[in-house]
């Protein structure tokens, strides 16, 4: 199994923000965003951990209306970028940007009907913190669902995805994709993390070649 090597927690800069929102994501988020709908039935409001430049709160409007969604990140110019794709998009009733560390989040208790989060786990040193916000902020019977990339068993897997999913990418987006997936948890890793915050590890599962899905209720 390939170690875990650590990326920045926060991409940080114009051309990680504006190269990350030109990849093509947008079959990744219709399915994200239909998944998480398939579970999640509620009126909201939802909470968006790690939003980056907004594409999935924008598709989970798109698939269903009657709530509101907060959409979160640390990253300056992924929030500047999302908060023009938010206004492109007509949607700035729906959806709010605000930047917020993960790791100690602003809200009360019991905020949220639903938490939700893609791709930023493996971002995090110490994931445990910010799952564990993830939870403090849902509302009694409020839906988790986070999903995010899983660490390959050795380099010719990693490299195979990379030819797979960013072959059309340029260098320097190929690049963040590699180092993303070496920095993801394993099934093993992000289980007994469930585990430790009082979920079932069952409740995590492989859902692709490429990613993890944890979907609970509390």
């Amino acid at each position: 199994m390939l170690d875990r090597v650590l990326e920045p927690e926060v991409m940080d800069s114009a051309e990680e923000a504006r190269d990350y929102d030109a990849m093509d994501h947008s079959s990744v988020n219709r399915i994200f965003a239909a998944d998480f709908l398939a579970v999640w039935q509620g009126q909201g409001p939802v909470l968006d951990v790690g939003a980056g430049t907004a594409q999935i709160p924008i598709e989970l409007c798109k698939q269903a209306t009657g709530f509101r969604i907060v959409a979160i990140d640390l990253a300056e110019h992924m929030l500047a970028v999302g908060r023009a794709n938010v206004r492109a998009a007509g949607l700035e009733q729906r959806i709010t940007l605000e930047r917020q560390d993960a790791k100690q989040l602003s809200y009360d208790s019991g905020s949220f009907g639903a938490v939700i989060s893609n791709s930023i786990v493996h971002h995090i040193p110490e994931p445990r913190r910010v799952l564990a916000e993830m939870k403090r902020v849902l509302q009694p019977g409020g839906v988790l669902f986070v999903r995010d990339l899983l660490r390959p068993a050795d380099d010719v897997m990693l490299q195979h995805l990379v030819r797979t999913y960013a072959g059309d990418a340029n260098a320097h987006q190929q690049k963040m994709f590699s180092e993303s997936l070496h920095a993801a948890l394993t099934l093993t890793e992000i289980r007994q993390l469930a585990a430790e915050l009082g979920f079932a590890p069952a409740t995590v599962q492989q859902t692709t070649d490429r990613h993890w899905t944890w979907s609970a209720r509390i």
